[in-house]
């Protein structure tokens, strides 16, 4: 993911939901890879099912997100 999101609320949960997100993603990603199914995902208000192969990023780690 290259625009990895950023919260400007002062709450520190609401600071760490983004890079839960990012995780979650990941996770799911990595999941479907290993169960050989797709992600579904919404893109512009519509459901789409993207396939995820065997050489998909979702093998690597998610990236480090620091605090700003």
């Amino acid at each position: 993911m290259s625009d990895v999101p950023v919260s400007r609320l002062p709450d520190d949960d609401m600071q760490a939901a983004p890079r839960a997100l990012v995780r979650a993603g990941h996770s799911a990603r990595e999941l479907a890879r290993r169960t050989g199914t797709a992600v579904v995902v919404v893109r512009d208000g519509v459901l789409v099912e993207e396939p995820v192969d065997q050489s998909s990023q979702a093998a690597t780690p998610p990236p480090v997100i620091s605090r700003p």
